[in-house]
């Protein structure tokens, strides 16, 4: 067998997991309304995935077209080739999915409609608001030899038309659909819950916008640019850094295009025509039956919010059982570790916990990583209280964190009037670590009190995404994590722990040496595991030693989100590894790292993916957790993730993901269980006083 066979592609794994979340928008088992969350967070993905992965393979194939990629020797051209056909097939499937929940919508009396499907009266109706509410906003374009083809703003609605005069000359019109000054979604009638799309209603009046022309050809279209820019390449050190990139995100809203998108079937030369003036190679170019964006649906969602049992059943944070209302948290955290599991754990036990410190008069000091942070943010709220009551507060804003840099601008800029001092990163390196050290001075002793996360420091997304919080009075780990903070204040990285894996020099080597030490049990004749639970695994450095323990019959669970490059159960190579992902009503997104059997295992929570940007190219967190009673919660949650056999797929030897079924089994929803263990806990502790 060769060996590219226990290899998949990373962009093509990328798809097969937006493959997965598109499923969860066709699956009858996911309540109606959710499923229009899932349709368009497909959307919204594949976005994203043009601009970053797309723009990276465009800019890969202009500057080294024969460079090949590390696991399956393709080439540019051959993934975007690959990524192309593989997303017109899902697009088909999103269209049918689509069509599939307009019609179940109107079925509840919610319809959304064209000219097609609406009365002469309501017609006319339109034609008025048109006239009176839209046509005033818009600003219609004639290209010219005098004007030239407008600038499409990145992800927006325009209305192509091409023009003829009665003399035969052709001309192109376009007009912006997104003015933002009139509502996306246009009641038809005052009665029914009747709507149609703004770009649909502007497209049909068109011609009212180019008097004396005849309208020949039309269309929606919407354009995705490259977002794949390197601060670091650009970086100039005489100037200022949080303006530098102000400027830089200025820049990437006028990359070129990657993917054009367009609503309605135009002819070839029409297409040609438009692909030329905006620069971009027809093979980009995606003819959809769908709207071209899909955020209008969360407002169908409010239209629906009273019919409760078209949404997933309501599911409210739960205070953590293992500590104590009404008493100091950092009394507690010195007591014993504590561990929050989001959004199970409610994130106020940590908010609290850094108000309290911001309060207290014995801490002397609060450093803290920040990546993406909420809009209204309480956690950078008490760090603002803290420096105000005059501790030393040491901030350091990511204002690499892609597509959050303007909200981390605002918030550093709001954290130095505050008095906190704030740094922004590294050269050459993204810090994505969830860490804070808040250090206590009294009775001539300093004490460190550390959390160490898998997420971000947002109350929003713990209530989204499932993360863990670790908070320990470890001294020697909080003396490593003073380190990382000492490190970054001077612009360096830590080059060795004891404890914690600090990513980019102590992380990958200690993650390998790892599984060689599982390589070794195994050749022995012993038992030996591993246990991952990630986002994505494309090292490939780690996947290599993966196989290697596989083939020397370590058993390996690996619980992985989206891309995992590894392909699992290939006989004589990865036949030892299970790979399973699960997608469901919350975004699976804590790192749980296990190696070795249950008498002798090293466990951590961590911030990085085995992703080969964490691993060496990033400032990561891993923290080990020591505190039995945590092991045992961790060992819970990922069993009970291996247990789903309702929002599970299993990854088979030829790279596919089949959907767990539960049969004659009881049904496993692992979200659900554990949320409902959350409650169970909460209620329990309330029941002892």
């Amino acid at each position: 067998m060769e060996e590219n066979t226990v290899f998949m592609n990373r962009e093509l794994s990328w798809l097969k997991f937006n493959d997965r979340v598109l499923e969860e928008a066709e699956s009858e088992m996911t309540p109606l309304c959710e499923r229009l969350s899932f349709a368009s967070i497909y959307q919204s993905n594949l976005d994203e995935f043009f601009m970053v992965r797309v723009g990276s393979l465009v800019d890969q194939k202009a500057l080294s077209p024969n460079m090949q990629e590390n696991k399956t020797d393709m080439t540019p051209q051959e993934q975007i080739d690959a990524v192309i056909s593989t997303v017109k097939k899902l697009n088909a499937r999103k269209d049918a999915v689509y069509a599939k929940l307009m019609a179940q919508l109107e079925e509840l009396g919610v319809r959304l409609v064209d000219f097609r499907k609406i009365t002469a009266q309501e017609s006319e109706r339109l034609e008025r608001y048109f006239d009176l509410d839209i046509a005033p906003l818009i600003s219609p374009t004639i290209v010219s030899r005098r004007q030239p083809f407008p600038f499409l703003k990145n992800k927006e609605i325009y209305a192509a038309v091409v023009l003829e005069r009665k003399n035969g000359k052709r001309k192109l019109g376009i007009i912006p659909c997104n003015a933002g000054v009139f509502p996306r979604l246009i009641q038809v009638s005052a009665e029914k819950k009747t709507y149609m799309l703004a770009e649909e209603l502007i497209l049909h009046f068109i011609y009212k916008a180019f008097p004396g022309y005849e309208v020949k050809a039309k269309s929606l279209i919407r354009v995705t640019r490259n977002a794949d820019i390197d601060p670091d390449a650009l970086y100039e050190d005489d100037i200022d850094y949080r303006e530098f990139m102000v400027e830089l995100i200025k820049k990437r809203k006028r990359l070129a295009p990657v993917r054009l998108e367009m609503s309605r079937e135009l002819d070839g030369d029409i297409i040609k025509t438009l692909c030329k003036y905006m620069d971009v190679d027809n093979h980009y170019v995606f003819r959809g039956n769908s709207p071209l964006d899909l955020s209008f649906l969360f407002q169908i969602q409010d239209i629906l919010r009273q019919n409760s049992e078209l949404f997933y059943g309501k599911r409210v944070p739960q205070k953590s059982a293992f500590l104590r209302s009404g008493e100091s948290i950092l009394a507690q955290v010195r007591e014993k570790d504590k561990l929050l599991s989001y959004p199970y754990e409610s994130i106020k036990s940590f908010l609290d916990m850094l108000e309290e410190a911001a309060n207290d008069d014995s801490v002397v000091s609060i450093k803290m990583t920040l990546y993406r942070v909420a809009r209204q943010s309480q956690v950078v709220e008490a760090l603002i209280e803290a420096a105000e009551n005059g501790k030393d507060v040491l901030v350091l804003v990511e204002l690499k964190a892609r597509f959050d840099e303007e909200n981390n601008i605002e918030w550093s800029r709001r954290l130095e009037e505050a008095g906190c001092n704030v740094i922004y990163g590294l050269d050459g390196y993204k810090v994505h670590s969830k860490l804070c050290l808040i250090t206590r001075r009294q009775d001539g002793q300093t004490e460190y009190i550390t959390q160490i996360g898998t997420g971000n420091y947002n109350e929003k997304t713990a209530r989204l995404y499932t993360d863990i919080a670790l908070m320990t009075a470890n001294q020697e780990i909080g003396r490593e994590a003073d380190a990382v903070f000492r490190a970054l204040a001077k612009g360096e990285t830590v080059e060795h722990t004891e404890h914690l894996l600090v990513a980019p020099h102590c992380l990958q080597n200690p993650v390998v040496d790892m599984i060689d030490d599982e390589i070794v049990h195994a050749r022995r004749g012993e038992p030996a595991y591993i246990g991952v639970k990630i986002n994505s695994l494309t090292d490939k450095r780690i996947i290599d030693r993966l196989i290697a323990a596989s083939c020397a019959g370590v058993k390996i669970d690996l619980i992985v989100r989206g891309i995992c490059c590894l392909i699992a159960g290939v006989p004589g190579r990865t036949e030892n590894i299970r790979v399973i992902s699960v997608v469901g009503r919350f975004l699976e997104h804590s790192r749980i790292y296990i190696f070795g059997t249950r008498e002798r295992e090293r466990m951590y929570i961590a911030s990085a993916d085995f992703m080969t940007r964490n691993t060496v190219r990033r400032v990561e967190v891993a923290a080990p957790v020591y505190d039995p009673e945590l092991r045992e919660r961790l060992h819970r949650i990922f069993d009970v993730m291996l247990q789903d056999n309702c929002q599970a797929r299993d990854m088979q030897p030829d790279g596919r993901y089949v959907r767990r079924q539960p049969g004659d089994e009881a049904p496993i929803i692992a979200q659900e269980m554990l949320y409902q263990e959350a409650y169970d806990r909460a209620a329990g502790k309330s029941q002892l006083g």
